[in-house]
């Protein structure tokens, strides 16, 4: 493991010590307090992982998975599960290759959520990555809705060293993403990143928004790879599943960034998103500082949240 990727794995692992609790506690209590694997057991195991927001349908897949492993190996003792339950749990995270296409060659980032769950945040941290990765990037500030989100996205901005393009409020998000696409195209920038107003109560105004943006996207800027990301608050727990489920609908979500994970006792929720809506979770943060949002590694994860 790399220096990083070590450093991130400690704190992912004290960021996940009240999912731990949550969930590992109650789980090393099923184990030891059942002689041996029967209906009951299961149970037990499907209350654990759907209170500790894992959800009902990674749960069943999980518990399937489970069930045919022991049958296979012919175990009998519960002890003898755990490490299946970790492998099942694994299995489940698995939507695929993770892609980052996006990093590799002229992309739009679309970065969609609600208010208050770090989406700002999350922006600035990303474009600080990719231009310390050498990237040319520019952010588009076309959440004009809400008052200050501009101003605090230029702080972003400047602190990662990138341009930025708008951030007057009450603009028109459209004509803003017009004009950071030619921007983006005279500067020849890697990756242009796009803030968009998070209104999800509303839900038409937000796909009409979605559509006039994409709409320019295809006409101005149709040789850039697309990336939409949704951004979620890990700490919400099942509302942040409810949240991305909604976004897919009112646009095409290809990963979610799953902000705010330290200190949440919900980090099951990882687990519900990607096997609910089978769009992987694509970053994820465990504190204040750029280093602290990290590419998400699912085995990483499991493993941090099985550590103790």
């Amino acid at each position: 493991m790399s220096e990083e990727k070590k450093g991130f794995f400690a704190r992912l692992k004290e960021g996940l010590t009240k999912t731990r609790d949550n969930i590992v506690s109650g789980i090393d209590s099923v184990f030891n307090g059942f002689s041996n694997i029967d209906e009951e057991f299961y149970e037990e195991l499907e209350e654990i992982l759907i209170m500790g927001d894992i959800g009902v349908h990674a749960t069943d897949a999980i518990l399937e998975n489970l069930k045919k492993k022991v049958k296979e190996k012919h175990i009998k003792e519960p002890q003898e599960c755990k490490e299946l339950l970790i492998e099942s749990i694994k299995e489940q995270m698995h939507v695929g290759e993770t892609a980052y296409r996006f990093e590799n060659e002229t992309a739009v980032l679309l970065v969609i959520g609600v208010n208050g769950v770090g989406k700002t945040t999350t922006i600035g941290k990303l474009a600080g990555k990719f231009k310390a990765d050498g990237k040319k990037v520019v952010i588009a500030a076309a959440d004009t809705f809400r008052a200050a989100a501009g101003s605090q996205l230029a702080q972003w901005a400047n602190r990662a060293g990138v341009d930025m393009i708008g951030g007057q409020e009450g603009a028109d998000p459209a004509s803003i993403v017009y004009d950071a696409v030619a921007a983006a195209k005279a500067r020849k920038a890697d990756i242009l990143m796009v803030d968009t107003a998070g209104r999800l109560h509303n839900k038409k105004n937000l796909m009409d928004e979605l559509n006039k943006i994409n709409r320019i996207l295809e006409k101005e800027f149709p040789e850039a790879y697309r990336e939409t990301l949704v951004v979620v608050d890990a700490a919400t727990g099942q509302n942040a599943l409810e949240q991305a489920r909604q976004f897919n609908e009112a646009a095409d979500i290809t990963g979610v960034v799953l902000t705010k994970m330290d200190g949440s006792a919900k980090g099951g929720i990882a687990v519900a998103i990607q096997s609910d809506l089978q769009i992987p979770v694509k970053y994820i943060g465990v504190g204040e500082t750029i280093d602290d949002l990290q590419k998400f590694d699912s085995d990483q994860f499991v493993d941090a949240l099985f550590t103790r």
